[in-house]
């Protein structure tokens, strides 16, 4: 048993490395998911990871398939598209969701249309879906950097977003609290999906964030379980999914996302906070 379940990890450096790649991801970026779960936040990171493929299409074109290149303009996209969605709606009457979704579909269109003029059906599914299995040291030096960075800037701003996500107006009322949040929030937003991004392309990437946040959320209720709890399932979904790409020949991201969706569908149905079994008997027991 133990030769099928460490084996892979124990005896092939491109899974160990996948195994470490995918778990520095998980500790910078789960935090953030937990915030986008409770800020309602999990539509607009799914805009914001399709909003950084503008900047890593132009870095690809440059630079091709290089680790910086790709990371620059990535970072590049994102901030821009999340200081213009947060300018458009502090001085118009739109919305700050409906101006991501504009600027979003925008970059989306604009980051396919220069992908497309490579004309490499290969390296359009790198981008899109990542290589997670040929993660470099290079490569697991920036994972390991950009969730340290998160780590650090999250605690930071744990406080007032936790303020505000009890209190939005207490905290829109003490100064620049508010806006050190918002944008600090969607600054650690944009360098996890960047990660993600590398580790999982970027149609998978908000998938590592939000899966675990809301499966933790049928199993826990104080903030500091849910994310010790979302960090647990996530370590697991990137082991299962690790395991599952090595057995059967299947791309590692999706099989990473695919992992997760199966605990979260499980946590669902059977979870003790809030899950469709529990609540089920409950009602049977307050009818009889």
């Amino acid at each position: 048993m133990d030769s099928i379940f460490v084996s892979p990890f124990t005896d092939y450096v491109f899974m160990q490395r996948a195994l470490i790649g995918s778990l520095a991801v998980c500790l910078g970026a789960v935090p953030v998911g937990i915030f986008m779960t409770l800020r309602r936040m999990s539509l607009t990171g799914d805009a914001m990871a399709h909003a950084i493929l503008p900047g890593a299409a132009f870095a690809y074109l440059l630079s091709g398939l290089s680790l910086i290149g790709l990371t620059v303009g990535g970072l590049i996209a994102g901030l821009v598209v999340a200081a213009l969605a947060g300018w458009v709606a502090r001085t118009t009457q739109l919305h700050e969701d409906t101006s991501l979704a504009s600027f979003y579909l925008i970059s989306l269109a604009l980051g396919v249309l220069v992908i497309s003029l490579e004309h490499s059906n290969v390296d359009l599914f790198h981008v899109l879906f990542g290589n997670i299995l040929a993660l470099d040291n290079t490569a697991l030096w920036l994972l390991a950097g950009i969730a340290t960075i998160s780590v650090f800037v999250m605690a930071w701003l744990y406080r007032p977003l936790v303020i505000e996500c009890v209190d939005s107006s207490f905290l829109l009322v003490s100064g620049r609290a508010s806006l050190i949040a918002h944008y600090g929030f969607l600054f650690l937003l944009v360098i996890n999906l960047v990660a993600g991004f590398h580790a999982l392309g970027t149609l998978m990437a908000i998938g590592i964030m939000i899966l675990p946040a809301a499966a933790a959320r049928f199993w826990a209720k104080t903030l500091d379980v849910i994310l010790i709890t979302s960090i647990l399932i996530s370590f697991f979904g990137c082991y299962s999914g690790l395991i599952l790409s090595f057995y059967f020949d299947v791309p590692a991201g999706p099989a990473i996302v695919l992992s997760l969706g199966v605990v979260y569908i499980a946590s669902l149905m059977f979870g003790y906070n809030g899950g469709f079994v529990v609540k089920n008997r409950e009602k049977r027991h307050l009818v009889g």
